[in-house]
């Protein structure tokens, strides 16, 4: 059973300081000087005790053992009130912020603030320190956005490896590249297992379980340190293994490879010739949610032959799982049916006569279990193959006019930009004058922020748009070689079809539908 209030118990004074903080500088938030001033107002010879976290992020309360002692001795009635520096090192989550002074109200205890000069036992005064703590919280929520915009412009400009997660086969090493200095994963003693691991899946009659068997019959641990149990039992699952079997992290990432991930959706940072058959990929995913590809610093594991293998047996789908190489038609892989997606074969033979060379499409769905609505295709190789062509043409034109508008002066950026400073200046003057407003006041102020910080989410989203129109693309490789395509072999016709074909979709009733990757 809880203890009674004592009010004449002890003063608790808490002080916190985040690791943000501390890259902050900012010395009125330093553990000594939230100290000094709490004890100043309290006064030195005052019953107080000292709560601190030091190094503690105020989003929750979960990860900071002081305040949790404080508020048990709290409970316990050994406190009659709490003082802290702002409210916003007690919190800065405003739910649970809520929670917490519910609870505190319940046993009678008030929380002082020395930077904020109102009177939380009056309901103005709760109303504007629920403000203020309001605004604490869309701070911290907009740091923890820049953290991750910045996370993503890096992952995007380098190869070098962005921290966070470890990777099985892989350790970081400290490197400079390009004048950079970063992070680079390089082979590690488990490197081994993952090449064991995809030579073993790749063979037609060995399944993911014959590989998890495999490593446990020979003493083979294929899993993190953070993933065994309390009682050292290693969590060898199948979605584990089957997640690395999986990941472009491993493959020495060549031109069929750009084209695999490119016929599957995903964007691709660097220009095909950055896959030269040597480093791994990153799979890294954008602040939109969606997955984007990035070449790496370090060299992958697997070669792409048998990483496009097991992608092939892992998936069912026969994209790669023939014509491997471009023999047949330099449009190899990335035509596939409009009706069932899958990818259309294309055969090539001779008639009995031995006089005419023939090509058609077969379609892979039609051997599938709920099969394709045909299997041979009426439409000509020839005829999808000069209609591509004319569309790549027309879409390398188009490419290099959009270049040229967007190397114009942009009048309209720079404006939005000003107007974007200029919000920015007026809600910081008018949270300045917060503190000193009456209830009329601050409740034009709130509305007049609230109005701004709309105002300013509108003009950033249109920022957002005019930079994704204009992102240019480099169309110099490719001007000269389809100036010259007669001359080009099927090999080199296929390099400069997967740079610039996300897939082709064809059918004998709706005829020819092309979409481009860039």
């Amino acid at each position: 059973m809880k203890n009674k209030i004592n009010k004449n118990g002890i003063t608790a004074i808490y002080v916190r300081r985040s690791v943000s903080d501390k890259d902050k500088n900012n010395n009125s938030l330093s553990i000594e000087a939230q100290k000094a001033e709490c004890i100043k107002y309290v006064g030195e010879n005052e019953n107080y005790r000292i709560y601190c976290d030091d190094g503690k992020s105020g989003k929750d309360v979960a990860h900071r053992p002081a305040f949790q002692q404080m508020m048990s001795d709290a409970k316990d009635g050994e406190i009659s009130r709490i003082v802290v520096k702002k409210y916003d090192r007690f919190s800065r989550n405003m739910r649970e912020y809520l929670n917490i002074t519910n609870e505190l109200d319940k046993l009678d205890i008030s929380v002082y603030s020395l930077s904020e000069p109102f009177n939380t036992a009056t309901k103005e005064g709760r109303m504007m320190r629920n403000n203020l703590l309001n605004f604490a919280e869309f701070e911290r929520e907009t740091i923890a956005a820049r953290v991750a915009d910045a996370y993503n412009t890096k992952a995007r400009e380098t190869g070098f490896y962005q921290g966070g997660k470890v990777y099985y086969g892989y350790v970081p090493e400290r490197q400079t590249i390009n004048g950079k200095t970063g992070s680079v994963l390089v082979p590690s003693d488990k490197a081994e297992v993952i090449i064991k691991a995809y030579e073993l899946y790749k063979k037609n009659d060995v399944s993911l379980a014959d590989v998890i068997n495999y490593f446990k019959n020979n003493g083979i641990d294929i899993t993190q340190p953070s993933k065994r149990s309390k009682t050292g039992r290693t969590n060898m699952d199948r979605s584990h293994i089957s997640r690395l079997l999986k990941s472009p992290l491993y493959v020495r990432a060549d031109k069929d490879v750009y084209a695999y991930l490119s016929s599957n959706g995903y964007e691709i940072i660097d220009d095909i010739s950055a896959f030269s058959g040597v480093n791994g990929l990153f799979r890294h995913t954008g602040t939109d949610g969606k997955d984007y590809i990035k070449v790496g610093y370090h060299e992958g594991l697997v070669d792409s032959e048998t990483w496009l293998a097991v992608q092939d047996k892992k998936s069912h789908n026969s994209k790669f799982s023939n014509n491997l190489t471009a023999k047949n038609s330099w449009l190899v892989g990335l035509v596939k049916c409009a009706y069932c997606g899958y990818a259309l074969n294309i055969i090539a033979s001779w008639n009995k006569s031995h006089t005419t060379f023939r090509r058609y499409y077969i379609d892979s769905g039609y051997y599938r279990a709920k099969g394709c609505v045909k299997k041979r295709l009426k439409l000509k190789t020839d005829d999808v193959e000069k209609a591509v062509f004319e569309a790549m043409k027309e879409r390398l034109e188009a490419l290099k006019i959009a270049k040229k508008e967007t190397e114009k002066p942009d009048k309209e950026t720079e404006k939005i930009e000003t107007e974007i400073l200029r919000i920015d200046d007026e809600i910081r003057k008018l949270m300045n004058k917060l503190a000193n407003a009456d209830s009329v006041l601050f409740d034009y102020i709130n509305e007049r922020v609230k109005s701004l910080h709309s105002e300013k989410t509108s003009l950033e989203e249109r920022l957002q748009k005019k930079s994704r129109k204009q992102k240019q693309i480099d169309t110099k490789p490719l001007e000269k070689p389809m100036s010259r395509w007669k001359e080009l072999t099927v090999d080199e016709k296929h390099d400069i079809a997967v740079t610039m074909l996300e897939v082709v979709y064809v059918s004998d009733e709706n005829g020819i539908d092309i979409k481009f990757s860039i």
